[in-house]
C-alpha cells in the first residue's frame, strides 16, 4: 500500500537531506561548510518552527547540539590520534620494509602479503596512516624490482578498504552505524560481530585485487625511473648569468632536447610574450613548463635556470635555494590546511621552511596562470617542495598531509612498537566486553600522551575537522529524519517500490543503493540517514533488523569506484598517477563482486 504523506516536518527534513546530499559531492564547496550550512539549517529550523512530540515541543538543543558529544564521533576522534601515533612513531615500517626485501626475489606472493597487510591492519586502525606508510615503500620497491608501481597501489589501497569492513572499529562508517543501531534500541553489534561475512566476501575480492586488477591498470615503468609518470607545472625564472638570456626560444630548446615542452612565456606581472622561435629572452622572464622531477631538475642545471624567483625571494627561500637540498612530494589531502586554499595564503614556505617549486594537479585540469604559489590546490595535487631534511621531516609530523619521496631513518628499538601494543590493548578490552570501545580508546590515548608517545600538537593533527563536521551534519540529519517521521516514511516507500521483491533481493537492492550513494557523496553521511530507514525496512518486513544495518555498513563501505569516494583513493591517485577511469576498471567490478557476494552471505547467516 502506498504510505501516507510525511509531515511537512519530515519534507523539509527530507528536502534538506537531497540538498546537504548534494552539497556535499561539490568540490567547490569544502565539506566542513557544507556540513556547517546543514547543522545550523536543522537547529534554526526545529527552534524556530518546534516539532510537537507526545503533546509537547522539542528542544532543538537537546536533541542537535549533542551530535557533538555522541560516543561514535568521540570514538573516532580518540581512534583518529592513536592512529597518528602509529604513523608518527612508525610502528609498521619495520613489517613493511621486511615485505618489501622479499619483493624482489617472490614479487607475486609480496605483492599479496602486502594487501593482506594492509587489509589486517585496516581493521583495527585509520587506513589512511597505513596507506601513508605503503605508498612510499611500494614506489621504492617497484623502482629497486623494476615493476610498475601503478599495478600495485591502488589494489593496496582498496585492499585497505576491504580490511576497513571487517569491525566495528575499522572504519568512522562502522562506528556511526553501529552506534546508531544501539541508540535506536537495537542489540549492541560487538567488535567482530559480521567478520565472518567479511572474510568470506572479502576473500574473493582479495583474490580480484592480486590476480586480475593489475591487469586493468596502466603498465608504467617504475614512477622515478620514467619521465612522464607524473607531470609537474612549474615556472623557471631566466636570469642574468643564465643561458637563455640574450638566445632565442629556438636556442633554449636545441639546447633543452625535445622534452622542453614550454607552455608559455610571462615577461611582467602583466605580459605574455607570443610563444615563438625566434623570441628572445630576457632576465626576469618566467618560462612555463611541464615535466617531470628529473626532466626540471636537469633543465634548471643545464640552462642555468632557477625553481624560484631569486629577486624576489625571501630569505628563507633564498637560503633553501642556496642549500640545494632534498626534494619531496607533497600530496594534499581532504581537510588538511591547504586543501581549497593556496600556498601563498597559509605562508607554506616561511610555516615549514620549505621551497615550493612545482605542482601536479591531481583532480583537475587547470593551469597555472600565475606563480605556482597562487594556485587554489585540491586533494589530490602534488607540491614538489625543497629544502632541509629537518624541514621535511616537520612537515611530515604536523602537516596532516601525505609527504613521499624524502629519506627517512628507519625507527629503531621496542619504542616503534609501542604504539601497536597499546592499540592492541584498546581492541582486546573491547572484545572482550570489560570496556567499550568509545572508553578504551580514550584510555589508550591517554597511555600515550602520559608516556610520551604522541604530543598535544600530534592529536590536533589528527582530528579532521570536515570529518567532525560531517558526522555531526549527518547525525543531525538522522535525528531529524528520525523524530519527524521522514526514516519510516522513506523506509514505506522502499518496500512499497520492492514489494514485489522478496526479502533478500530488497535486503541486497538496499545495499546496492548505498553503493552507489557512497561513491557519489561521502560514506558517513549515507550510513547514518541510510542506518535508521534499514532498521524501519526490517521492521515492516517483520525480518531480523542486524542484516538490514549491515546491508547499509558493507554498502557504504564499497567506496571502489571513484577516486572522490574516500580520502584514501585520492592519495593513492595523486602517488599513483591514474585517472578517474582507472578507479572504475578496477573498482566498479570489485564493488560488483562484493555486493554480489554479501547479497548471497547475509541471507544465508540469518535465514532470510
Amino acid at each position: 500500500m502506498m504510505p501516507d504523506l510525511p509531515s511537512l516536518h519530515a519534507i523539509a527534513v527530507m528536502t534538506i537531506t537531497v540538498v546537504g546530499l548534494y552539497l556535499f559531492s561539490r568540490d567547490s564547496i569544502p565539506i566542513e561548510t557544507s556540513g556547517l550550512i546543514i547543522f545550523i539549517t536543522i537547529l534554526s529550523m526545529f527552534y524556530l518552527f518546534p516539532l510537537q512530540v507526545n503533546g509537547f515541543d522539542s528542544d532543538p538543543i537537546s536533541l542537535f547540539l549533542n551530535s557533538f558529544g555522541n560516543e561514535a564521533l568521540v570514538t573516532i576522534c580518540a581512534l583518529l590520534a592513536v592512529g597518528k601515533a602509529i604513523e608518527v612513531n612508525g610502528s609498521l615500517r619495520p613489517l613493511i620494509s621486511l615485505l618489501s626485501k622479499s619483493w624482489v626475489k617472490h614479487p607475486k606472493l609480496s605483492f599479496l602479503g602486502v594487501l593482506l597487510f594492509g587489509a589486517f591492519f585496516s581493521a583495527f586502525i585509520n587506513n589512511t596512516p597505513i596507506v601513508v606508510m605503503l605508498i612510499p615503500a611500494l614506489i621504492a620497491v617497484a623502482k629497486e624490482a623494476n615493476i610498475s608501481s601503478t599495478k600495485v597501489l591502488m589494489p593496496m589501497g582498496m585492499a585497505t578498504l576491504i580490511g576497513g569492513m571487517s569491525t566495528t572499529i575499522g572504519t568512522s562508517t562502522n562506528l556511526l552505524v553501529v552506534g546508531i543501531a544501539n541508540d535506536m534500541g537495537q542489540e549492541q553489534i560487538q567488535l567482530f560481530d559480521f567478520m565472518i561475512p567479511v572474510l568470506i566476501a572479502g576473500s574473493i575480492g582479495m583474490l580480484f585485487l592480486w590476480l586480475i586488477a593489475p591487469k586493468y591498470l596502466p603498465d608504467n615503468k617504475p614512477r622515478q625511473s620514467q619521465a612522464k609518470t607524473r607531470i609537474f607545472e612549474a615556472v623557471l625564472y631566466v636570469n642574468e648569468d643564465s643561458y637563455p638570456n640574450g638566445k632565442t626560444l629556438l636556442d633554449v630548446m636545441d639546447k633543452a632536447g625535445k622534452n622542453f615542452d614550454v607552455q608559455k612565456i610571462k615577461r611582467s606581472d602583466s605580459l605574455f610574450v607570443a610563444k615563438i622561435p625566434s623570441i628572445i629572452f630576457e632576465p626576469g622572464d618566467r618560462i612555463y613548463v611541464k615535466s617531470s622531477i628529473e626532466k626540471l631538475k636537469e633543465f634548471e642545471g643545464l640552462l642555468g635556470l632557477t625553481l624560484y624567483e631569486e629577486d624576489g625571494a625571501t630569505d628563507s627561500e633564498q637560503e633553501i635555494g642556496q642549500e640545494y637540498t632534498h626534494l619531496a612530494e607533497v600530496v594534499i589531502t581532504a581537510g588538511s590546511f591547504l586543501d581549497h586554499s593556496t600556498l601563498n595564503a597559509q605562508r607554506f614556505a616561511q610555516r615549514f621552511n620549505l621551497l615550493p617549486i612545482a605542482i601536479h594537479s591531481g583532480r583537475t585540469a587547470s593551469e597555472v596562470s600565475g606563480d605556482i604559489t597562487s594556485k587554489r590546490l585540491n586533494p589530490g595535487d602534488v607540491i614538489l617542495v625543497q629544502g632541509e631534511e629537518e624541514s621535511i621531516a616537520n612537515l611530515k609530523t604536523n602537516a596532516n598531509m601525505l609527504v613521499i619521496e624524502s629519506d627517512s631513518p628507519m625507527p629503531s628499538g621496542q619504542k616503534a612498537y609501542v604504539p601497536l601494543y597499546i592499540m592492541l590493548g584498546i581492541v582486546g578490552f573491547a572484545a572482550s566486553g570489560l570496556l567499550p570501545i568509545s572508553v578504551a580508546a580514550l584510555v589508550g590515548l591517554g597511555v600515550m600522551l602520559v608516556t610520551k608517545i604522541i604530543k598535544w600538537g600530534d592529536v590536533g593533527n589528527a582530528m579532521n575537522i570536515p570529518i567532525i563536521m560531517l558526522i555531526v551534519a549527518s547525525l543531525s540529519l538522522g535525528t531529524a529524519l528520525e523524530i519527524t517521521g521522514g526514516s519510516v516514511f522513506l523506509a514505506e516507500m522502499f518496500v512499497f517500490l520492492t514489494q514485489a521483491m522478496s526479502i533478500p533481493m530488497i535486503l541486497s537492492t538496499l545495499m546496492l543503493v548505498m553503493a552507489i550513494l557512497t561513491n557519489v557523496v561521502s560514506n558517513n553521511a549515507a550510513a547514518v540517514i541510510g542506518t535508521p530507514i534499514a532498521i524501519s525496512i526490517g521492521q515492516q518486513l517483520g525480518a531480523p533488523i542486524e542484516p538490514f544495518v549491515l546491508a547499509v555498513l558493507f554498502g557504504a563501505n564499497m567506496s571502489f569506484v571513484t577516486p572522490i569516494g574516500y580520502q584514501t583513493n585520492l592519495l593513492v591517485m595523486g602517488a599513483g598517477g591514474y585517472k578517474f577511469n582507472d578507479f572504475v576498471k578496477v573498482g566498479f567490478p570489485l564493488a560488483v563482486i562484493m555486493w554480489v557476494s554479501f547479497s548471497i552471505i547475509l541471507p544465508l547467516l540469518y535465514s532470510l
